[in-house]
């Protein structure tokens, strides 16, 4: 509310100028409720400005959770909320529960998470069907695509399981190929696409994809810095070029420094570079944030820190 002030002119306030102000105050008001709840320009990891695309809070928070703070815990609690139309949600649930499948040790349980591992897969399939963003919808049926073969080869075996993997790959290239179609630049397929082709190419070591090429667009093309740096890190740790893995990962520590995942990496390329004094004190850092950490995932920085104290 516009206040006269007793040591000013009454006259200064006339009805024109008190109309003006509120008009300029209420534009204002308006403008930043805009801003606010606009789904054009909501919270999204992988763009700013007027690229933002509509990714909810609670999707956001689950990849903050998982990929900037290595926090599983948060993660899975912030899924629980996310809506069932966004496929990046879907697809982070299928990488929760795949990441403690890989570690679980009890035959049950193991094999309730594959099948919850599988449910996730193919929701991100169907969900990103029904989307109504060409691009993300390519982006997360490749994704879909993606999980559903990597379903098959923990069910049945890489020797029976490769056929059909395969056949999914094949699926989920095709899918990539229709996104970049659309925009050869967008951070988020970048981003994937790199990872995939990084996976394939240096980890499985699969001729389907070049490191190069996955490399180029990690650096590039793909965001937000504390994944795409923290990709390099794994393609060139695995490529054996320690100094540029440092280099890389040390970028992705500077991006999200409270991260156990990215500290766990780092001492991992140092212990291969011989410096295990180093690598030791790094595993030691992850393991303080042990409880927002996958039980395998603390059981294997363990293991891998008595190798390195020489135990």
């Amino acid at each position: 509310m516009v206040r006269l002030s007793a040591a000013q002119p009454t006259t200064r306030w006339t009805s024109q100028t008190i109309t003006r102000t509120l008009k300029r105050s209420l534009g204002t008001a308006a403008m930043l409720v805009g801003l606010l709840a606009s789904p054009s320009l909501a919270k999204d990891p992988f763009r700013t400005g007027s690229a933002a695309k509509p990714i909810d809070d609670q999707t956001e928070a689950a990849f903050l959770s998982v990929f900037k703070k290595g926090d599983y815990v948060s993660a899975k609690a912030d899924l629980a909320k996310a809506p069932a139309s966004e496929p990046l949600a879907a697809a982070l649930k299928a990488a929760i529960a795949y990441t403690y499948w890989a570690g679980e040790q009890n035959p049950q349980t193991k094999q309730a998470l594959l099948d919850e591992f599988s449910t996730y897969a193919t929701q991100t399939k169907q969900v990103a069907q029904q989307s109504t963003d060409p691009l993300r919808s390519n982006l997360y049926k490749a994704v879909g695509n993606f999980l559903e073969g990597a379903y098959m080869v923990g069910k049945d075996g890489v020797v029976r399981g490769t056929a059909g993997a395969l056949g999914k790959l094949q699926q989920a290239f095709q899918n990539l190929d229709a996104a970049e179609k659309i925009d050869p630049n967008d951070p988020e397929l970048n981003l994937v696409k790199g990872y995939i082709d990084l996976l394939l190419s240096v980890t499985v070591n699969l001729p389907l994809s070049s490191p190069a090429d996955a490399i180029n667009r990690l650096e590039t093309k793909a965001q937000p810095a504390y994944l795409s740096q923290r990709g390099l890190a794994i393609g060139y740790r695995d490529l054996k070029q320690y100094d540029k893995a440092l280099q890389a990962v040390d970028q992705a520590i500077q991006a999200a420094p409270t991260n156990p995942d990215l500290k766990y990496l780092k001492g991992q390329i140092l212990y291969r570079q011989g410096k295990r004094a180093d690598s030791v004190a790094l595993f030691q850092e992850a393991l303080k944030d042990a409880k927002q950490l996958p039980p395998s995932q603390v059981s294997q920085i363990q293991r891998e820190l008595r190798v390195a104290q020489g135990q």
